[in-house]
């Protein structure tokens, strides 16, 4: 029996972040991933936060090192199917692993007056918990969804192999512990809907 989902709400100054999912991801060298429902769920995130109108920033690595399949120029850089920001959607690149180092990420938030920030996408102890944990020292309510992000086996110092599936566990626990609250699909599909029936006046796309 599946145990009852805490209350979930969100508001007109959320803004929805999907963190790096892109092509590269399915190439060497990454290894082996977990959650082959992540494009799934994202995708669902992504199209009830777009019929809200609420702010929404897509945020793509443009990778600086040598041969990365991530790097621009690579087909691997390139989003992945579905996730491709739509005309007028703003996109913000970074070269390291949280999205609100040497970006103007943060700067576009505050003129939104967005004050909750909701994460999802790849890597889920990489990317996304990087800039979940910078969120949140930046005062940001910060929300991370859980079955929308993914991440890969990691080899030990003694190289042995820790499967993903351990390694999003514990850094979604780690998160839930002390930056982020962690959410599924349906928690923020529900939300928004609640949202939309409000009739909540802010909740329009800026320009």
């Amino acid at each position: 029996m599946n145990a009852p989902r805490s209350p979930f709400e969100l508001h007109a100054r959320s803004a929805l972040l999907p963190i790096d999912v892109q092509c590269g991801f399915d190439l060497p060298p990454w290894p082996r991933r977990n959650n082959p429902s992540m494009e799934a769920n994202g995708l669902r995130v992504l199209d009830a936060w777009r019929r809200t109108g609420l702010p929404l920033i897509h945020v793509r690595h443009d990778s600086v090192m040598e041969g990365s399949v991530l790097a621009p120029g690579h087909p691997g850089n390139a989003h992945r199917p579905g996730f491709v920001p739509l005309e007028g959607e703003p996109l913000v690149t970074k070269s390291v692993n949280a999205a609100f180092i040497g970006t103007d990420l943060d700067l576009r938030l505050r003129r939104l007056g967005v004050d909750t920030v909701v994460l999802f996408g790849i890597a889920t102890d990489m990317c996304v918990s990087t800039t979940a944990r910078v969120a949140a020292n930046l005062g940001y309510r910060t929300i991370v969804v859980g079955d929308a992000c993914a991440c890969f086996d990691l080899k030990d110092a003694d190289g042995s192999v820790i499967p993903a599936e351990e390694i999003h566990r514990a850094h979604l626990a780690t998160l839930r512990a002390e930056f982020a609250q962690v959410v599924e699909t349906l928690d923020v599909i529900e939300a928004l809907e609640a949202l939309l029936a409000s009739g909540e006046e802010s909740m329009k796309r800026p320009g």
